[in-house]
């Protein structure tokens, strides 16, 4: 934008002041800026162009605002080395160690971080002391705990300080098996030498409950008694909750003593409920239980086993144990039993199986009568004959060797020993405690304690081709 300065003459429309002088002669009259004059209208109303602003003037810096961008700086650069720095260790804290297998170590109790460290060093588990210490002090993880772990090959620093800090530990496990007495069992657990300590004495027999249990090292035998212990009051309390009204047993203890007897009978789950039945109905007919386990532990308590058979001696010999004697339930368990045989004992079959003996699968044969059980025993003997050396042989009462293999009845060549033990045919070592001999119930009326319609009175077979009158 151009403009035109207006040629005015003093005087003509100017007003001219006399500002006068000083006394120093000087003219005190200030210039007053020209004004400016449009050319046209149109440029009259044009915006001027405001004047550029002044320059502001340089000001030095103080000393306070340099401290603080220079602190400043130094906290940049600071956490950009604290990142590499923290990159760096995240890394090696995570990269694979130099386990090339897995690997069992022991952290002896009372073992710092620099100890644990040493250990897992010598042990191949770390490589860097320096590091794991450092990521053990300052990580956040918990304490390191002594004992047992299992480390996985080429576990890193990180992996290895989550396994000691969670305490997860190497888990042994000792298996007891159903129907050990409680001296075998404390037998077992002094053998084993994970476990620690020592058992004050031996438990009360029946008061165990055989099963697996696990445990970590520097775990004590006496700790393991006492869960035993307590688990076998468990189930039992849950058992008898539940138990049949007919079984014949009045309190827990009794129940244990009949499931123990159950136990030592029969290896086999399906057998079970009926071999308690067999045991069930003698005690409901007050008949003697016949047991042979029950001669074995009379004879030789805690050790729970003869070694060889039975002796016709043995049989007859008084122990409070001995079941072919005494009347009932013996005073006591013979054995641990297991929950299968507590649960059979507690709720047997409803047969009315009076006699069992060895089939020679493994299993047994019932009968309810003393006839059908004698043809059970016959066929017992067949199987017996042909083989070298009966596996029922041990802790049993072992039935005579008979020529009869054709498993019909038998004769009185060979049964009449076993009626008669007098007879020249007897063995005098051993024979089947639960056949049909004068100590059979159904032979024996002693059985009878004041409830003789109970049981059907027999007459004395002259031979075993004739049978037992009802």
């Amino acid at each position: 934008m151009f403009f035109r300065r207006s040629k005015t003459k003093p005087g003509e429309g100017q007003e001219v002041v006399d500002r006068g002088h000083d006394h120093d002669g000087h003219d005190d009259e200030t210039p007053l800026p020209q004004r400016l004059s449009p050319r046209s209208p149109s440029e009259a109303i044009k915006p001027i162009a405001a004047p550029p602003p002044p320059e502001r003037p340089e000001r030095e810096r103080g000393s306070f605002i340099g401290l603080v961008s220079g602190l400043l700086t130094f906290a940049v650069a600071a956490a950009l080395a604290a990142m590499v720095t923290l990159t760096i260790y995240q890394r090696n804290v995570q990269e694979p160690g130099p386990l090339a297998a897995d690997k069992v170590v022991v952290i002896p109790r009372s073992s710092g971080t620099t100890e644990i460290a040493e250990t897992l060093a010598k042990e191949g588990v770390i490589q860097h002391t320096g590091l794991f210490e450092f990521a053990a002090r300052f990580s956040g993880r918990p304490p390191l705990r002594a004992g047992e772990y299992l480390f996985k090959a080429h576990a890193s620093i990180g992996e290895t300080l989550d396994t000691l800090a969670t305490g997860r530990q190497v888990q042994h496990a000792i298996t007891f098996p159903e129907g050990l007495t409680s001296e075998q069992i404390v037998a077992r657990l002094n053998e084993n030498d994970v476990l620690s300590g020592e058992i004050g004495e031996v438990p009360p027999e029946g008061s165990l409950l055989p099963d697996t249990y696990k445990f970590e090292r520097g775990a004590t035998r006496q700790q393991i008694v006492n869960l035993m212990k307590a688990k076998q009051r468990e189930v039992l309390n849950q058992i008898w909750q539940r138990r049949s009204a007919d079984v014949p047993v009045k309190t827990p203890a009794e129940l244990v003593t009949l499931a123990s007897i159950v136990e030592k009978e029969t290896g086999r789950a399906d057998e079970r409920p009926r071999v308690a039945a067999v045991f069930a109905n003698r005690l409901n007919r007050r008949m003697k239980l016949q047991s042979d386990p029950t001669i074995v532990y009379g004879l030789v308590g805690g050790r729970g086993t003869l070694g060889r058979g039975i002796l016709r001696s043995e049989i007859d010999r008084a122990t409070p144990y001995n079941t072919y004697v005494i009347e009932g339930l013996p005073p006591g368990p013979i054995a641990n039993p297991g929950k299968a045989a507590l649960e059979a004992a507690a709720n047997p079959s409803r047969t009315r199986d009076l006699f069992f003996v060895a089939d020679g699968t493994g299993g047994h044969a019932f009968a309810e009568s003393l006839d059908a059980h004698q043809r059970n025993v016959a066929r017992w003997r067949a199987v017996e004959k042909s083989r070298q050396s009966p596996p029922d042989a041990v802790d049993k009462a072992d039935p005579p060797a008979t020529s009869d293999t054709s498993g019909a009845a038998p004769t009185a060549g060979t049964n009449a020993a076993l009626l008669d033990p007098a007879s020249p045919e007897a063995r005098s070592r051993a024979f089947d405690a639960s056949e049909g001999t004068r100590l059979d119930p159904l032979k024996n009326k002693t059985y009878d304690l004041g409830s003789p319609k109970s049981i059907p009175v027999l007459a004395d077979p002259p031979s075993l081709k004739q049978k037992p009158k009802r």
